[in-house]
């Protein structure tokens, strides 16, 4: 009789789009189930032929769902070195334009099998609810835990009546999560407070980074000199990762930074005007289209600048402290896992970016001793997951589950319940939100095209 943990990761992106939702969960999948103690299943979307030439980069794109699993997998296991041992699904996806993300068609808890619901980690568990029309998460699964990635709210607030906007979308992530999550972990204090959520960042760095600052610790140890590159800063180029920040205390500072010399990395929507400004500043800032951070091209470098502050926990910072580098970034929450290391320098103002940059550019990295690198890999990434998640507590028991009829039953019968009112209420107003995939995609997948319904003109405020 099997009693190994089933657990069931649903994420909002995957490979190769590049962006932290398609890369952290694939590695948390991996390292959950590297040590054989557990049965794990990553869920990823699957897009249709036009979504994909618009997500994916270099114009790469798949004819079916087995092709970009092979991708996914080989993607990683270039990067981890062992064999992974995880499985991966996918449920049916759409790229919304006016959102920049990809949303779920129909019900995705579909895609786990009764039998084999035990434990659900939704890897964005507001992103992934708001719209969820079906099977309610905690009758399906017998422990859901949510991770927070993304600080939702303030992305909002830069938009049209964003504080309105963020207003309402934070009771709307508190309701939808309540509902759905048994437990919740925020991987900084930068996103909002939500029911029954701890603090902690269970994410690591690809290990391959951690090889490279490994290398310039050696360098450093035989006295060479292991950085000859200045300052460069990497994300993809939207005003909002950190762009609008940077080129303005650039512009506002260039007298005080005569001399300073800044690389750009990026590829998105707003890369035309990111060039456009910088060619405005009389300091030399260059501009450049996306590539790998692991590219031996950032492997000289010596100072990464990243004043953004809508990241919840950024991956490249992680990156760039993990291969040795001096890390200048602003004194926000999303930063405080990075405080820890020597070469975190914080700043509050602008006049605080100058020193700390301009200090980066003097000094001579301190090199990561193994206690640090051990805190940015992976495995003690797992270590803290499972503490926060409390998933060694988790026994697996082995009964007979109902079936999907008679959970829906269960979900959608009006208790003397807040929560299961709630959840009712939820299921009735995603009728009208929700929208179903078509038959192309049931056909990508292997599944059933569920009867069409009547199309409500509220539907196009889910996409």
């Amino acid at each position: 009789m099997d009693t190994k943990q089933h657990i069931a990761i649903f994420t909002t992106a995957s490979l190769p789009w590049l962006t932290g939702t398609a890369v952290n969960p694939l590695f948390r999948a991996a390292y959950l189930a590297k040590d054989g103690a557990r049965k794990v299943t990553l869920v990823i979307p699957w897009l249709k032929l036009k979504d994909q030439e618009h997500v994916y980069p270099n114009n790469i794109t798949f004819k079916s769902p087995q092709e970009q699993a092979k991708y996914v997998l080989q993607w990683l296991e270039e990067r981890i070195g062992f064999r992974s041992s995880f499985t991966i699904r996918f449920y049916p996806g759409r790229f919304s334009l006016t959102k920049r993300s990809i949303l779920a068609l129909g019900d995705i808890t579909e895609v786990i099998p009764d039998e084999e619901a035990d434990i659900a980690v939704l890897e964005e568990p507001e992103h992934l609810t708001w719209y969820h029309h079906g099977k309610r998460w905690k009758l399906k699964f017998r422990l859901v835990i949510g991770i927070v990635h993304t600080n939702y709210l303030e992305y909002v607030k830069r938009e049209k009546n964003g504080q309105l906007q963020a207003f309402l979308l934070k009771y709307v992530n508190t309701w939808v999560v309540n509902i759905y999550c048994h437990r919740v972990i925020r991987l900084s204090a930068a996103t909002q407070d939500l029911p029954r959520s701890v603090i902690c960042n269970v994410h690591g760095v690809n290990p391959r980074f951690l090889d490279i600052g490994m290398k310039k610790r050696e360098q450093q140890e035989h006295g060479d000199q292991p950085f000859s590159k200045g300052a460069y800063y990497i994300g993809k180029m939207i005003w909002s990762k950190g762009y609008k920040e940077l080129l303005k205390l650039l512009c506002d500072n260039q007298k005080k930074l005569t001399g300073l010399e800044i690389d750009l990395y990026g590829s998105g929507e707003d890369s035309g005007q990111v060039e456009e400004a910088a060619k405005k500043l009389e300091i030399t800032v260059r501009v450049h289209p996306g590539r790998d951070h692991g590219d031996p091209l950032f492997h000289d470098y010596k100072v990464f600048l990243n004043p953004s502050t809508t990241d919840v926990v950024c991956t490249t910072t992680a990156e760039a402290l993990a291969m040795g580098k001096i890390v200048v970034c602003a004194n926000h929450p999303s930063n405080e896992f990075f405080k820890q290391f020597p070469n975190c320098r914080t700043y509050e103002d602008d006049e605080g970016f100058v020193k700390e940059t301009l200090k980066a550019l003097q000094d001579q990295p301190a090199p990561l001793t193994d206690a640090q690198r051990h805190e940015l890999s992976w495995e003690a990434a797992i270590e803290r997951f499972l503490e926060s998640a409390q998933l060694d507590n988790v026994v697996r028991k082995v009964v007979k589950t109902p079936s999907s009829k008679i959970v829906m039953s269960k979900s959608m019968s009006l208790k003397r319940n807040l929560e299961d009112a709630s959840a009712l209420v939820h299921y009735m107003g995603t009728s009208f939100l929700t929208k179903q995939p078509d038959e192309e995609i049931c056909q990508d997948l292997g599944i059933t095209v569920p009867p069409k319904k009547q199309t409500y003109p509220s539907r196009k405020w889910a996409f």
